[in-house]
This record gives structure tokens, sequence and C-alpha cells, in this order.
């Protein structure tokens, strides 16, 4: 049975919408993710998939629950020691790639590992062993504006895997891109599972990207209205 990198316990978020008046988007989820699996959550517009996304990496807080992720609370950490525990142990890959453009692809992946406390050179040569994984190895001295669509969102993965995290979140990440290039990336995410031992938890409209959860999670009106969609 696969180790549980995520429990989550009865998370509630609500957004002010007016001086008196909020909207409860999260209405007590409680969710466990396994390692070694590619773990999707589904659901329309609005129902709540970024924001539980985002409260479950800590990029934001839930107004009730728990969360733990290695076994670390979450939520009884500082803002200082949250930055850090993301930094270590968390990958991000979002719709939208966000590198750096006055960095070369290898300058991007290699900046959260020298935040990790790497040597510049340390650094370059990691970076370049993530490029070759996503199959960029020839375009690593490349700037963001010199390279494809595609080839930006894979500089990206290869970023988030930059200190080897326990997880990787990714919203919508093909989101922005062409069938042809969203396929090479849903490709990448079976291989980075598959052969290099990486888990996912994936936010998506894609029904393509949704085929390849191994666990399928429906968000609707603030709640998850099925444990497991998957039939895998």
């Amino acid at each position: 049975m696969n180790e549980k990198i995520i429990v989550a316990e009865g998370i509630r978020k609500s957004f002010r919408i007016s001086k008196d008046k909020s909207l409860e988007i999260l209405k007590g989820i409680s969710l466990e993710i396994e390692s070694l699996k590619i773990t999707v959550i589904v659901g329309a517009s609005g129902a709540g998939k970024s924001t539980l996304l985002h409260i479950l990496s800590g990029l934001d807080k839930p107004d009730n629950g728990k969360i733990l992720i290695d076994g670390k609370d979450i939520s009884k950490m500082s803002d200082a020691q949250l930055s850090k525990f993301r930094n270590k142990r968390i990958g991000f890959i979002f719709q939208f790639h966000h590198l750096l453009p006055e960095f070369t692809a290898e300058e991007n992946v290699a900046i959260p590992i020298m935040l990790d406390g790497a040597s510049y050179g340390k650094a370059l040569e990691r970076s370049r062993e993530l490029l070759k994984i996503v199959g960029l190895a020839d375009r690593s001295a490349h700037k963001p504006a010199e390279l494809s669509g595609g080839e930006q969102q894979r500089v990206a993965v290869a970023r988030a895997l930059a200190n080897n995290p326990s997880i990787i979140f990714a919203d919508e990440p093909t989101g922005n891109l062409d069938s042809a290039n969203g396929e090479i990336i849903h490709s990448l995410f079976t291989e980075l599972k598959n052969n290099h031992g990486y888990t996912f938890l994936v936010v998506s409209h894609n029904p393509e990207l949704i085929k390849l959860g191994d666990v399928v999670h429906e968000i609707k009106d603030g709640t998850i209205i099925d444990g497991n969609l998957s039939s895998r």
C-alpha cells in the first residue's frame, strides 16, 4: 500500500464578496493523496479546484482544517518555515510557465537549487540533468523567448523537480498548450512517475490528462462528491 503524502482533514475556505457577505468555496473537504501516483482533481469552473490545490500546497491557508505533508502539519508553520518547506518538499507547475525572461533555461532551473544552498556549479549540474530528463538538453542555454511554448513548459517541469520534491502540484499544466505539446507533457508526467518515482496532484479540465490519473476526484459545490472516479 502506498504511503500517504498528504492527509487533509476538514478543509474550509471562504472569501468575502461584500462588507457583510462571504462565499464559502470549500466546505469541509477531507482527502488523502498517495505517493507514486498521479491524482487528478476535476470539477466545473468555480468549484474550488485551484483553491483546494493552493491550500494543500501551502500557497494559501484554510479558514479551518489540518494539512499534513510528509507527516508535517503545515498549518503550524510560520511563513518563513512554510516557504523553506515548500522549496524543499514541493514542486509547482502552473498553466503559465512563469520563467524569468533574462535567464537561460538552465539558470531558471538552477535558481531554486541555489536558494536551497547549492553552489552555482552544483546547481547548474543538477539543472542540466533535469533538462536532459525533460528532453531539452540541447536547449539549456536558450532564454525563454527563444523557446516554444511547449519547451518553456518543459523547463517549468524541470524547475519543479529541482530539489527532488515529495509531491508536484500542477494547476492546469497543459491549459495554455496545443494538443501536440500537451501530449508531450502528459507523457512526461507518466515517465516521471513510473521511472523516477515522482508523485503528482493535478487540477485539469483536459480529458486526456484526466485519463492519466491513477486516482480522480471530483469537487462540486465545495465538497468531494466521489472519492475516486478513476477505473485504473
